[in-house]
């Protein structure tokens, strides 16, 4: 059973939420859309039937937003409310992430899944929006951000984390994290109309600037980076940054995954098997998250930070 997707799943809907589940093979091309209550999508058979059609090459999405009782297809006019927003970051993902990670304009995202490399899908959960302003605000968050302007549709589908990208040889593994339990309102997404991306204004002092080196979080992280090449101990060094940047939205958060970051670039930077690093963010968080969660954490952490040294080597 995929104990990622069914967290995911719960954390997403409502209990006895109608949902919409899409399985898509590339060759031979196949589409197969299930409509179930949440109920059903979670029980270990559809887990494992999910489980094993990802196997043998099915793609596995969901709706991002619930059906209308009784629905049989997908249609803008099924959607019974809407529970999400969402933004295709398909182009320079690490970049825009950490942009939107940095903005004013837009609270933490409740769930980021890194569908392929340098690729992401952000969802923030979401109350009070009617179907047009949805649309208006995937639309603002498309601008700002970079993301796909396509993907502004009510009935839009998602990857389920926990499941693995064929679209990819090998196939991408689809990782989650969760930055924000909170449900958010209109009134928290304050984005600027047109071409607002390079206008956006950073969290706490951070402004953008043609070289950024004022900003705060890179400020953090060149620091945490020459603190671990020293030698310093890991566990001290998150609790002392959580306690310097009590602006952040999340501090333990932020501390703990810039860290884990940095610490995971340093073991490459000195060599260290892939297999190895992913074993030391494991080890390192195992008392903190539940299993598969830590290890899909882990597993993406490492992605983005082996991603950072070939880039250095590269340039």
């Amino acid at each position: 059973m995929n104990e990622v997707a069914k967290d995911f799943l719960a954390r997403s809907f409502a209990p006895g939420s109608t949902i919409a589940l899409l399985l898509r093979t590339e060759s031979p091309l196949k589409t197969v859309q299930r409509v179930v209550t949440l109920e059903q999508a979670l029980a270990p058979r559809y887990l494992g039937w999910l489980v094993y059609q990802n196997h043998h090459g099915a793609n596995v999405y969901a709706a991002a937003n619930p059906l209308r009782v009784g629905s049989r297809k997908r249609t803008k006019e099924s959607i019974a409310s809407i529970r999400h927003l969402y933004l295709d970051v398909d182009v320079d993902g690490d970049a825009r992430l950490a942009a939107l990670r940095a903005a004013d304009g837009v609270p933490p995202a409740s769930v980021i899944l890194s569908t392929s490399p340098n690729k992401y899908q952000v969802l923030w959960q979401v109350e009070g929006f009617d179907f047009g302003t949805q649309e208006e605000m995937l639309k603002r968050l498309a601008i700002a951000f970079g993301g796909d302007p396509a993907c502004t549709d009510c009935n839009r589908v998602l990857r389920i984390p926990g499941f693995f990208n064929h679209k990819y040889s090998p196939a991408h593994y689809v990782a989650v994290e969760y930055p924000s339990a909170a449900t958010y309102s209109p009134a928290d997404f304050r984005l600027p109309e047109g071409d607002g991306y390079a206008a956006l204004p950073l969290r706490g002092n951070a402004r953008h600037s043609s070289s950024r080196k004022d900003s705060h979080s890179e400020q953090d992280w060149a620091w945490v980076c020459a603190q671990l090449a020293a030698g310093a101990d890991a566990k001290k060094l998150t609790r002392i940054l959580a306690e310097r940047r009590a602006d952040k939205p999340n501090p333990l958060y932020y501390a703990q995954r810039t860290i884990d970051v940095a610490s995971a670039r340093q073991w490459f930077l000195e060599g260290m098997p892939f297999e190895d690093v992913l074993t030391m963010l494991k080890f390192r968080r195992e008392n903190d998250l539940p299993a598969a969660l830590c290890s899909a954490r882990s597993r993406e952490i490492a992605a983005t930070a082996q991603r950072m040294v070939v880039r250095k080597k590269i340039a």
